[in-house]
């Protein structure tokens, strides 16, 4: 599902009235019937039943007459209950608004007056219909606005929330002083950054995208992200081949594990085995070999000396160098630690490996201290996987700034090194080297927990090592690892969800999604 920027959509309604002619007035009565054709499939047709709509002086009030006098014309009660003086209403919304009977409006303009003009019909309603603020409000909600949001979400009654529920940022889903909690929203040509990024997500409800008329060539050309589902999934996903043997999987190769930190190897290795790989080899310290035998039992080891440190240190890059001919993809980083000839072996991996790389956790650690190693690197696939503490090393500047605008910064990282980045967390963002973007739209938060990281490093490699684009990759190891843990909520809940729970789902989503 194509998603866009609430500035985008504001071009594309420009691009569609003016150049190409299609009346604004045309394009809000389709919106309206997508609107009343929603309320219909969710609280049903029957005539007789009460609406309520709140509305503004702007497009979004006026969508909402259209579906006042849609309703109407049904059969249904309706009242309208309009923030604003009628002299200060315009265009398209003043002509629909002249064609509701007269009785059936309010006007208020006074908070202190709203909920006595209205609070015994908004109880009465079977829906209530928030066409207040729509995409464009980029100021914190007050006044009578603030106080009539409040009244919707006290009511206890469903809600629509007309193109946004009101208060959110159509384009980060931030929450401007206070929003409406909708039951379902209804957009117009595509969904908004707003409806699916968080908080906003949180008070969207059902979104329905609805189609008004706005040409799909144009859509299609806008710029905007890619909202990762099970739909877009799908079709990446295929049957084995009846034939097929381990060697047509992949070979993957994982340089993981210190002291301390041998579950993060196993559960890499592990979850790439769970994923598809045919053949799956950890290196890891000496010492912790007879540790990780036991916790891998598909995948092969490779030890490498350590004096007994339980680090890997530099001293290991001419024989991991000697284990890349013949694998098909390599992963640095989970558990590996942070002693200096540590860091220096993985900055050195990075410069010298062909294969198609993933990089995480103390990986990515290693990288902070020396982002250049990427700028020199010989792969043309690599991947990197910061939670935002990790991002913020990685620039050098605050989890705060990462997390203002998690999409601009993603962005801008994998174009300025080269690389697609996966940046985590509760909808999880990928930016690929030129500029596109996707967002994850599985997981839960009970992966608010220790080694979910090292499970979609072996995720990843596993994709990337049975011949899979980085971009394919990634949108596809993001949502496996992301559904996986809702199968897990699904049987167990949330609370207590743990890696190894993860990882062994991962057979079970490819189950689910391949048809």
């Amino acid at each position: 599902m194509k998603v866009v920027t609430a500035q985008t959509m504001q071009e594309l309604d420009r691009q569609t009235i003016r150049e190409l002619g299609i009346p604004g007035l045309e394009l809000m009565e389709h919106a309206g019937h997508a609107c009343m054709e929603a309320i219909f499939h969710e609280f049903g047709y029957n005539g007789g039943k009460r609406a309520f709509i709140f509305a503004g002086r702007g497009n979004n009030g006026g969508d909402g007459y259209v579906i006042a006098r849609l309703l109407w014309q049904s059969g249904w009660q309706v009242r309208v209950c309009i923030l604003a003086e009628r002299d200060r209403i315009e265009g398209d919304a003043a002509i629909n608004l002249e064609q509701l009977p007269s009785d059936a409006i309010s006007y208020c303009t006074v908070p202190d007056q709203l909920a006595g003009l209205c609070q015994q019909e908004i109880r009465q309603a079977d829906v209530i219909v928030d066409a207040l603020l729509g995409t464009g409000l980029n100021s914190e909600v007050g006044g009578i606005y603030r106080e009539a949001v409040g009244l919707i979400n006290a009511s206890g009654r469903p809600v629509l929330a007309v193109d946004i529920p009101s208060g959110i940022h159509g384009s980060s889903g931030r929450v401007l002083g206070c929003a409406v909690r909708a039951t379902v929203t209804v957009t117009f040509a595509a969904a908004k950054l707003g409806h699916i990024l968080y908080p906003g997500a949180e008070y969207t409800g059902r979104l329905v995208v609805a189609d008004i008329g706005i040409p799909a060539e144009l859509i299609e050309q806008a710029s905007g992200c890619e909202f990762i589902t099970s739909d877009n999934i799908r079709p990446l996903l295929r049957p084995r081949d009846r034939q097929a043997h381990k060697g047509h999987f992949g070979h993957c190769l994982i340089v993981a594990g210190s002291r301390g930190k041998t579950g993060a190897a196993a559960l890499s290795a592990n979850s790439a085995v769970r994923t598809g790989s045919g053949l799956v080899t950890l290196v890891v310290p000496e010492s912790l070999n007879p540790i990780l035998e036991i916790k891998t039992t598909e995948a092969m080891t490779v030890p490498l000396a350590d004096a007994g440190s339980g680090y890997l240190s530099d001293g290991a890059f001419q024989k991991i160098a000697g284990l890349l001919p013949g694998r098909d993809a390599l992963a640095i980083g989970p558990g590996l630690g942070q002693e200096p000839t540590t860091v220096a072996l993985v900055q050195s991996l990075v410069r010298m490996a062909d294969l198609p790389l993933v990089i995480d956790a103390d990986g990515l650690n290693a990288v902070s201290q020396s982002t250049d190693c990427l700028l020199n690197k010989k792969s043309s696939s690599v991947v990197l996987t910061p939670h935002p503490g990790e991002m913020a090393r990685l620039l050098g500047t605050t989890i705060a700034d990462v997390e203002h605008d998690r999409i601009a910064t993603a962005r801008r990282f994998a174009a300025a090194f080269g690389v697609h980045l996966i940046l985590k967390g509760s909808r999880t963002v990928i930016a690929a080297p030129d500029g596109s973007v996707a967002i994850n739209g599985s997981g839960n938060p009970g992966m608010a927990s220790g080694g979910m990281g090292d499970v979609l490093t072996g995720i990843i490699v596993s994709l990337l090592g049975q011949g899979r684009s980085a971009w394919d990759a990634c949108r596809l190891g993001v949502f496996i690892h992301g559904y996986a843990a809702d199968l897990v909520a699904q049987d167990k809940g949330e609370i207590g969800m743990n890696a190894g729970d993860v990882q062994e789902k991962i057979p079970y989503v490819y189950q689910k999604l391949i048809t």
